[in-house]
């Protein structure tokens, strides 16, 4: 039985994994390119914000309702949960990157451009560089965010460790709830741990 279980953990816990590295990768693919864009736009870039803020504030459960019936997108199982968790990750990565490149200084981009730089040498060289910190901080809310969110995922068939809370929930047993929430609580601390010490890597000296 102990040995069933802990075969249990390790395969919702590898499905966890999965579900989160896509979305995240997919997330962090969308969400700079984005961010950049953002940066460079006005009024685009604003409405573009504004509609991943409306995003985040609609419920998990709910979202995962609004996506099943859209076709090709849609569904019970991981492809909807995907382009849900893709959803929720997209913001706090677009927004900082936006912020990391608004709040370089002026003349420095200035000076970078007098030296002889195209606006594509500018963004490699100088903004997305001295913009990293800022952009490694908003992957690292939306990795943790998405962690947990995804443990709701079993409820439409996703698989992960959520798997586990929802059987003890509707069983009230404390020990099936502790198998899921204690390893979605282990990863979110090491990666959280991990993408901080990113962070303080690419600290200005």
């Amino acid at each position: 039985m102990r040995s069933d279980l802990i075969n249990d953990i390790l395969r919702l816990t590898g499905e966890h994994l999965t579900l989160v590295a896509t979305a995240m990768a997919i997330a962090i693919a969308l969400g700079i390119p984005l961010g950049i864009l953002v940066a460079r736009t006005s009024a685009a870039g604003r409405l573009l914000l504004g509609v991943s803020s409306v995003v985040q504030t609609i419920p998990s459960l709910a979202l995962f309702g609004f996506l099943i019936p859209i076709p090709f997108i849609g569904g019970i199982g991981k492809r909807t949960v995907i382009v849900a968790l893709v959803l929720y990750a997209l913001l706090p990565i677009l927004r900082n990157t936006f912020v990391g490149i608004q709040n370089i200084d002026a003349a420095v981009c200035d000076s970078a451009v007098a030296m002889g730089m195209t606006p594509g040498q500018l963004l490699r060289l100088v903004q997305l560089p001295l913009a990293a910190r800022t952009i490694i901080a908003g992957i690292r809310v939306a990795t943790v965010t998405t962690i947990g969110t995804a443990t709701i995922a079993a409820a439409i068939g996703g698989g992960g460790l959520g798997v586990f809370i929802f059987r003890g929930v509707a069983s009230v047993d404390t020990a099936q709830i502790l198998a899921g929430a204690i390893p979605a609580a282990v990863i979110a601390l090491l990666a959280d741990g991990g993408l901080g010490w990113l962070e303080q890597r690419l600290s200005p000296v």
